[in-house]
């Protein structure tokens, strides 16, 4: 019997509703990170006009992750609850509406309040959108799902990196051209984009329903949606003391907290890493970024095709899931050698090979919750394991805030980079050998 590929799937006759509800997804990941960048792209505008150190820097990371943290945990307990459409809803409202609000702060308190709560409403949109992924597609479709509404967040950054520049200094810098723009500084460009986002709430509440719900979904594909949900779906609410004693939580929570401080890392820190050793600066951050989160974009979908393509061929899910973590881990050992690299554009590969690697390995993670829980408890996992994610982010904005403001230099902190995913699908495998059902 022939298997039917990823691609083919997403043409199947049984409906495509299910990769509408992904765009939208996709469409929120990408504003999320849009927002999200913005503030590594303004590090030296902030620094020279509020007069921010390394540290004080780090310390809006961090009170951004603490709220993110606290965040995780409460929003996938309240989307078991209230549901994915209503959670997202109010999770959005809330992170634009503080994200607009960074634009008319001064003080490092006015300024960490308002990244404190951009953390709390941001904090609901990978809950949010895994859940939905759990409720919209079958176990053999999720790493691609997840694939590709994943790449959203690079294609956030890449919106961030093009449009600021245009409109906060009036110019964009690409292939030696200058485009003239609106030149409204760093205010505006907050209030600007906060605005704008706006928008995204009017297909979401049109579109969204649970698929049993949804009486645009016809009734072949909410079959198939159905029939592909795993012998673990149907089980009753269980408590969070009760998850955090089963070690399927604890896998999928050390695996956040090892790999998310990677990608704040990058996020919040690579702007400043490009303007100290290759002499970037706002205008001209555009294109390196651009490539370097095209190929984590690139990353995300091949790493949720691998595992999807594998199952769809026979493979078993355990076999499946843990080949692409280590084949992706694989892929950012090489930023340890970026040291040497004295040329920008070959350190944009390693690094866009990294950020790839990325991508990767957490679209096959953010399944674990889907595959191995029963759907009643999927929000509260991929909480606790968000928020373990951000607890990492945390400590790792405090080291590197430390590192550069004692030794201005960034070779330590890629050294823990370039490891950090192989030691992480080492303890996954470890702690489910076998990849089953968690014993609840």
């Amino acid at each position: 019997m022939t298997q039917e590929t990823p691609a083919a799937a997403m043409r199947s006759t049984k409906g495509r509703y299910r990769w509408g509800i992904i765009a939208l997804l996709f469409a929120a990941l990408a504003i999320n990170y849009t927002h999200r960048q913005m503030l590594g792209l303004f590090k030296g505008d902030l620094e020279t006009e509020l007069h921010w150190n390394e540290e004080t820097y780090a310390g809006m990371v961090f009170w951004f992750q603490a709220a993110y943290a606290v965040g995780q945990m409460l929003f996938g307990r309240f989307l078991d609850v209230a549901g994915v459409r209503i959670g997202y809803a109010i999770g959005y409202v809330v992170w634009v509406v503080a994200h607009m609000a960074t634009g008319l702060v001064s003080g490092v308190v006015e300024f960490g309040a308002a990244r404190f709560a951009l953390g709390l409403g941001e904090s609901g949109a990978f809950p949010s959108s895994l859940k939905a992924i759990a409720e919209w597609f079958p176990q053999k479709e999720r790493a691609l799902a997840a694939g590709i509404f994943n790449a959203g967040t690079s294609i956030g950054v890449m919106i961030a990196a093009a449009i600021v520049p245009f409109i906060a200094l009036g110019e964009f810098h690409l292939f030696g051209h200058v485009f003239h723009g609106l030149d409204w500084g760093w205010r505006g460009s907050f209030m600007f984009t906060g605005a704008l986002s706006l928008i995204w709430l009017v297909p979401w509440f049109i579109m969204y329903r649970h698929p049993s719900d949804q009486p645009r979904l016809s009734a072949e594909e909410l079959a198939y949606i159905e029939g592909g949900q795993s012998a673990v779906e149907n089980v009753e609410k269980v408590s969070w003391l009760k998850l955090l004693t089963v070690k399927e939580t604890w896998t999928y929570a050390l695996g956040k907290f090892m790999i998310d401080p990677i990608w704040w890392l990058w996020l919040f820190w690579l702007p400043d890493f490009l303007h100290k050793n290759y002499g970037l600066d706002i205008a001209s951050f555009g294109l390196p970024l651009i490539v370097i989160y095209l190929m984590a974009d690139i990353g995300s979908v091949v790493g949720g095709w691998l595992s999807s393509t594998l199952i769809h061929r026979g493979v078993s899910v355990n076999v499946a899931r843990k080949t692409a973590l280590f084949v992706f881990a694989a892929c950012a050992v090489p930023i340890l050698f970026i040291h040497d690299v004295h040329e920008l554009w070959p350190a944009v590969f390693l690094i866009g090979l990294a950020c790839a690697g990325h991508q990767a390995f957490s679209c096959n993670i953010y399944t674990l919750p889907s595959d191995l829980f029963p759907r009643a408890a999927v929000g509260s996992v991929l909480g606790i394991g968000g928020s373990a994610g951000a607890v990492g982010g945390m400590l790792m904005s405090l080291f590197v805030g430390w590192i550069l403001q004692t030794t201005h230099s960034y070779t330590l902190i890629f050294a823990i980079a370039a490891f950090t995913y192989l030691v992480a699908a080492v303890i996954i495998h470890l702690l489910t050998p076998k990849y089953t059902a968690a014993k609840i």
